[in-house]
């Protein structure tokens, strides 16, 4: 686990690395982070290898697949993910999931951030949709505690009605039910869901 002055360092160093491969017109740059065996944390511009334990934190340039990672407050997410922990255990124990299997998905959906909102309207640290809320009974989408009740259960059922496959409830939680069921109850051919599905399943396992 990182200290509060790791951390900060961690951010400077970041800065510090963006403003030097940004200053000299570079089209495209790329910040990774991973753990050595050890389970020190350490960030390069060059992985060793594009597989397992690196993750990408930060890419100069224009590709909007990857323009999320430039607006993350990464010592905002630290900060929130303790904070909403508790709320995250209680809301997988109501629904007989594991709170990892939560953490995997709010990550992926908001980086713990309550007040996400997407382009097509998701909200909060689960990004529920407005159909969603009401079908579970969110009635406030922005409360952090109804958000992750109501989006457990909706993961919960997505796991009851692919037999408990993780990969198509995690797809089906990205492109909807209707979306994998098309294409015969497999990971639709979409390339934001099949990498959407990637990253919940790496944040689970704790690979990256």
């Amino acid at each position: 686990m990182t200290t509060g002055r790791e951390r900060t360092k961690w951010v400077a160093t970041l800065a510090i690395g963006v403003a030097l491969l940004t200053a000299g017109g570079a089209v495209m740059a790329e910040i990774y982070k991973y753990l050595d065996h050890q389970g020190n944390i350490h960030y390069t511009d060059k992985p060793r290898t594009r597989s397992r334990g690196f993750e990408l934190l930060w890419r100069s340039g224009n590709d909007p697949r990857f323009a999320s990672y430039s607006r993350i407050d990464f010592a905002a997410l630290e900060r929130n993910k303790l904070k909403y922990s508790a709320l995250i255990a209680d809301a997988a124990r109501r629904v007989s999931l594991q709170p990892e299997l939560l953490h995997a998905i709010v990550r992926a959906e908001s980086a713990y951030d309550p007040n996400a909102l997407s382009k097509k309207g998701a909200r909060g640290l689960m990004q529920l949709m407005p159909g969603t809320a009401d079908r579970y009974g969110v009635h406030d989408s922005w409360n952090p505690a109804q958000n992750l009740q109501g989006g457990a259960r909706y993961l919960r059922d997505l796991l009851d009605m692919f037999d408990q496959d993780l990969k198509l409830a995690v797809a089906a939680y990205n492109a909807g039910e209707n979306a994998v069921r098309k294409y015969g109850n497999k990971i639709p051919p979409y390339p934001e869901t099949q990498h959407y599905v990637r990253k919940v399943v790496a944040f689970y396992q704790g690979e990256i």
